[in-house]
């Protein structure tokens, strides 16, 4: 797999792994607070074997001190340090938040938005963007209630789709997980 960097706009050491070349363009965001890189072999395999653009980005060490808006920042500096425009922004749980939050503010730059689990948030879905949850069947931290519900806001252009496991899902089947994000990314 290719090997991590580290950005660091004004000091911030922030992770992240850019590999492929496709059409299709996707950030992932990981979730805060694992030691391993939950969606490492999704992102590995949307760029080898889907051919996709995958950015993983991680969070930077003192990410304890850093507001939910630095985190919001930090992600996008790394994605406009990679040059990416138009790409579907995603993450897992507390990741797919601040995915949420980067459509939110940045519309204009989101093809949709994946969401590995959903957290409880009032964060609105922006005007026109397709949603694609991906949710595990026995998620408690990230529930399917919460999924249902977001979806519930936006039923035309959103959907839900279950892999077998907990909120590590993407750790525990990460084919599974990225075989549903390529059937429905890759569609067109």
């Amino acid at each position: 797999m290719t090997d991590t960097q580290i950005f660091e706009p004004d000091g911030r050491a922030i992770p992240f792994v850019d590999e492929g070349d496709g059409p299709v363009k996707l950030v992932l965001i990981q979730e805060h607070g694992l030691a391993a890189d939950v969606l490492g072999v999704v992102g590995h395999y949307l760029a080898e074997e889907a051919g996709f653009h995958v950015l993983r980005i991680g969070h930077r060490a003192d990410s304890a001190a850093a507001s939910f808006d630095d985190r919001v920042a930090d992600a996008l500096a790394v994605i406009d340090h990679v040059g990416l425009q138009d790409t579907w922004f995603g993450g897992h749980g507390f990741g797919g938040t601040v995915a949420r939050a980067l459509v939110a503010a940045h519309p204009d730059r989101a093809n949709g938005l994946l969401l590995l689990g959903v957290e409880d948030v009032d964060i609105p879905v922006a005007p026109a963007v397709p949603v694609l949850i991906v949710q595990g069947t026995d998620d408690t931290v990230t529930p399917a209630a919460n999924a249902e519900r977001l979806q519930s806001t936006v039923p035309d252009r959103s959907s839900i789709k279950s892999v077998e496991g907990d909120h590590l899902f993407p750790m525990h089947h990460p084919i599974e997980t990225a075989v549903v994000i390529e059937e429905y990314l890759d569609w067109d």
